[in-house]
């Protein structure tokens, strides 16, 4: 543990004192220098004082908000800044190595300022983008429309209108009023179904306490359903005994019955209209291990004719690509959350990237696979980083044909 400690902090130092130089390069205003030292220490104490009390205490959110915080905005751009500076100093150093260079360099060869600018500016970019994320990313919320087509859809759901939204993570928000507007849009989207993907706190039932009577605004024709996520069933902290995590479980799924919420269970509702069915089967969480793997499709599709069809509410997406698709009870549409698009990357209409993708290749939007589709949701909360960049918070709105 020591020796580890010694290499974070001799990597730590090479960085703070390699930015230092770009300091230097400049401004000679002592002030100036004096003021980022004074900073630097500032964030790196914060930082170490919140890494040690969240290892010996019950790994609370905040903390581990503000560790990621901290990294993201101060820590995260001076990486960045160092990379693009260093590999200018590797070019120049090699130019003098073969006789290029006019003047000897020591160790921090003098930059132009130029560089020296383009690099500070593109790691305060950086930090300016996460502290948008945690002031206003987080409550961007935005509709996403997508039109679902079905081969055995009936007439009656002809235009059909399906709200979801996933993974709320109402213990990252200390202010139920600040989604005021988000609950007011999909109202405005006059829903006939509301569907809800998991995840509706970080550890514990009473997270969702205060938001119980924000979420019963939630109105739908056809009323509002709900699944488990791998969070919700408080696998991430420490209990007294199984009964007390059994009984967080029992209180989470009270608490969003009250909010309007049917949990389902591997099991299914039937939405009749005109003598037609459409069938929403749901399931509890299934991801690759060490995820819980609860969900059973079988026993939700206990009665469900073949010829049906079925809308699957699955937490994680991995369930679609390792059981779902490959079942044969032909589940046409499926309904996934879980990735959050990492809460960071580039979500445009033609240009679509997030870190995420690389443990999870679907992981926004619509895909297809052996006739049957997936749905991603980008997630309606946050978790670890209480921002947004990029990829926004994801109120979706299907319309069936």
């Amino acid at each position: 543990m020591q020796k580890n400690f010694l290499i974070i902090a001799g990597i730590f130092l090479f960085l703070e004192v390699y930015i230092y130089q770009t300091i230097r390069t400049l401004t000679d205003n002592s002030w100036i220098r004096i003021g980022y030292w004074v900073l630097s220490l500032a964030v790196y104490g914060i930082f170490a004082y919140e890494v040690t009390h969240f290892q010996r205490s019950d790994r609370s959110t905040v903390r581990a908000q503000i560790m990621i915080s901290l990294f993201l905005i101060f820590i995260l751009p001076k990486i960045f800044v160092v990379l693009f500076l260093l590999i200018d100093d590797i070019f120049r150093t090699g130019g003098y190595l073969i006789g290029f260079a006019k003047s000897s360099e020591n160790f921090f060869p003098e930059r132009r300022k130029f560089l020296s600018i383009v690099g500070l500016g593109m790691g305060g970019v950086l930090s300016a983008l996460f502290i948008d994320g945690i002031t206003f990313g987080k409550y961007r919320h935005t509709v996403r429309r997508v039109r679902v087509k079905f081969n055995n859809l009936p007439k009656s759901f002809k235009g059909y209108k399906i709200i979801q939204i996933s993974d709320v993570h109402s213990g990252s928000f200390s202010d139920p009023s600040k989604l005021q507007h988000a609950i007011d849009l999909i109202n405005e989207q006059k829903p006939d179904l509301v569907l809800f993907t998991g995840d509706m706190v970080n550890n514990v039932a009473d997270e969702f306490k205060p938001f119980i009577p924000l979420f019963s605004k939630i109105q739908a024709k056809d009323g509002k359903f709900a699944v488990l996520g791998n969070h919700d069933y408080g696998d991430y902290i420490s209990w007294e005994s199984p009964a007390a995590k059994k009984e967080n479980l029992d209180t989470l799924i009270g608490y969003e019955k009250q909010a309007g919420f049917d949990m389902l269970r591997n099991e299914h509702r039937v939405i009749e209209r005109n003598g037609e069915q459409l069938y929403i089967l749901g399931v509890e969480n299934w991801g690759l291990k060490p995820f819980p793997q609860f969900g059973k499709i079988d026993d939700a599709l206990k009665n469900v004719p073949e010829s049906a069809t079925k809308i699957l509410m699955s937490h994680d997406p991995t369930h679609f690509d390792y059981v779902v698709k490959k079942h044969p009870a032909n589940i046409h549409l499926t309904l996934s959350g879980h990735t959050h698009g990492m809460q960071f990357g580039l979500d445009l209409k033609n240009v679509k990237w997030s870190p995420v993708q690389y443990k999870y290749p679907k992981w926004a939007d619509l895909y297809e696979s052996e006739g049957k589709l997936l749905y991603v949701n980008r997630g309606f909360g946050v978790l670890g980083y209480p921002g947004r960049v990029g990829v926004l918070p994801e109120i979706t709105l299907f319309e069936l044909s």
